[in-house]
């Protein structure tokens, strides 16, 4: 028995849809209770993009339909799931290459490719996850192959290898043992399969029960005209001092312009200082900055010029629109022909005042998302595309994120792609104030990550279902601290979680604590942990800044220096 490229194509059609019917039961069972982007939701949005791919695209050939369904998880992959997802079809697409039909053997052999693939593309591979299901489900396949060349039988016996090895992941890993899941990376994978042979026996395709909004609906957006009033500190002002004596203490320097503007950075960096501060006296700014030694790549924008060219910009769009058709016979002016910079940056976050931040430090592209919005390789690889440089830095900002960036490195054409791998925003703040224009990349490279690796950083959040991790019982709505990627602190308030959180951060050598807080966060009770935790800090003469971030589901993001 053989199977063409449109039976193929139905099969994962229907696996695709199987999962995403089912993405809430893979993401309840991920061991970190925390609001982040999940396992089940990242796999299907990308099984989605091939699904979506093989309706339109439809070939009676397999290495084509192969090929289709392992080029649209690549650029459709979401979090690191959806990359491993990725590779998976990336595997089968080579096995099945050349091929118009493929027999059961071929298609077992295929799916044996495509769990080594997945392996090579995890650093350091762990038994009990997806790859663990894979490689068993693929093993059950080519062991069935042997004995019968029919493709029902053959993914049959896949899917109930497969299914025993999920059942047995808790054993392999003590987390899931502890939490009473099964791996959900495990489980997303059984579903695509279990989807593909239900085809297979019924001839029908599952149908997907989601129904998402409409097109137009998802990406149509009011342009929000705020007043440039509300711009208190009108100069953004930037500049590089280099320092006149290596071991200058620049902690003065700090105290003095503080009192002048807001959304200041000071970053000291041994021989030289860089400067960010929004400021209504730049030249009070720059007088105490040239008692420290000389000033270079100085910058000073008005924020309130920009903004009113934004707002008249927008404001125009539907008379330029007119005007526009009255004059389209005309002679089109010449574009200027587009500068190629040296260097460029991307990076992901959410919360618009984190953005603004980002921008301010010479961030190019700001792709929106993060802790429940991984944006896919396609996401990364468009803004990287759209930055006019040779050399591009992207910066993820999120661990679940660095797989689809480093894949989207791969995928960029005509330009070098390097990836800071930032977990949090405050690793990228630092990475973005360590690089100097006047280094090579593979140097700024060395130093981005060796900033970012200097920084102590810890977020605060809320426990979205009831777990057990490490012998600690966690309740739904728990305060939760999280500190390496770890929950270090669980408590019933903020503020009690925010303070055991710094303090655990803190250490002799702290000079500087840097606090964002979030959406949810209102400004008086922020006012007043920065408060707290000044006192609590005076005699350490370490100090406190609180900053808007604006960020979704995070009630804090903090950074020791």
């Amino acid at each position: 028995m053989v199977i063409d490229g449109k039976t193929l194509a139905s099969m994962f059609v229907s696996g695709a849809n199987n999962l995403y019917n089912n993405k809430q039961l893979v993401d309840e069972l991920n061991v970190f209770p925390v609001p982040d982007g999940d396992t089940g939701t990242n796999m299907s949005l990308t099984v989605r993009a091939m699904s979506s791919e093989l309706l339109t695209n439809q070939s009676g050939s397999v290495t084509k339909t192969a090929d289709m369904m392992s080029f649209s998880t690549l650029r459709g992959a979401h979090g690191n799931s959806g990359v491993i997802l990725s590779q998976f079809f990336r595997g089968i697409s080579k096995s099945l290459k050349g091929k118009k039909t493929c027999t059961a053997v071929e298609f077992a052999r295929a799916l044996g490719k495509g769990t080594s693939a997945a392996y090579k593309a995890v650093m350091k591979p762990t038994e009990g996850t997806i790859l663990t299901v894979a490689r068993e489900a693929a093993a059950g396949a080519e062991a069935a192959a042997e004995a019968e060349d029919d493709i029902t039988s053959v993914l049959s016996a896949a899917v109930e290898r497969g299914n025993a090895a999920l059942a047995h992941t808790p054993e392999q890993l003590p987390a899931l043992k502890q939490a009473g899941v099964v791996d959900a990376g495990g489980q997303g994978w059984m579903l695509v399969l279990e989807g593909a042979l239900e085809f297979l026996k019924t001839g029908s395709i599952i149908e997907s029960d989601i129904k998402e909004p409409a097109p137009e609906a998802v990406k149509k957006k009011a342009v929000k005209k705020a007043s440039s009033e509300d711009i208190k500190f009108k100069y953004c002002t930037e500049f590089i001092i280099e320092k006149s004596e290596p071991k200058l203490d620049v902690s003065d320097f700090k105290n003095t312009i503080s009192a002048k503007g807001d959304c200041m950075l000071v970053i000291d960096d041994e021989e030289i200082v860089k400067v960010h501060i929004h400021t209504n006296h730049p030249g009070f700014v720059l007088e105490e900055a040239i008692k420290l030694g000389e000033m270079i790549n100085l910058k000073i924008d008005n924020m309130k010029h920009q903004h009113k060219s934004l707002i008249d910009e927008s404001a125009s769009t539907e008379s330029k629109k007119t005007a526009d058709l009255k004059v389209k016979h005309k002679k089109p002016r010449q574009k200027k022909p587009v500068e190629i910079k040296d260097f460029g940056f991307v990076s992901v976050c959410a919360g618009k005042n984190i953005v603004a931040i980002l921008k301010d430090l010479g961030v190019d592209r700001v792709i929106e998302g993060g802790q429940t919005m991984n944006p896919s390789t396609d996401d990364i690889l468009k803004a990287i595309n759209k930055v006019k440089a040779k050399t591009v830095f992207v910066m993820p900002n999120n661990k679940n994120i660095i797989m689809a960036a480093n894949q989207a490195a791969e995928l960029a054409d005509g330009k070098s792609v390097m990836v800071i791998p930032t977990k949090n925003i405050p690793e990228c703040i630092a990475a973005m104030m360590a690089f100097n224009g006047k280094k090579n990349a593979e140097q700024n490279e060395s130093a981005m990550q060796k900033a970012m690796s200097a920084v102590k950083s810890g977020q605060i959040t809320f426990a979205v279902r009831d777990t057990e991790i490490e012998g600690v019982q966690i309740k739904k709505n728990d305060i939760l601290g999280i500190t390496d990627g770890d929950i270090s602190v669980v408590g019933e308030t903020r503020e009690d979680v925010l303070d055991v959180l710094v303090d655990a951060l803190v250490d002799e050598d702290s000079e500087f604590i840097m606090v964002y807080y979030g959406k949810d966060i209102k400004k008086a009770e922020a006012d007043a942990a920065a408060r707290r935790l000044e006192e609590k800090y005076s005699d350490d003469e370490i100090e406190v800044m609180m900053r808007c971030g604006g960020q979704p589901l995070y009630y804090y993001i903090v950074s020791v220096e």
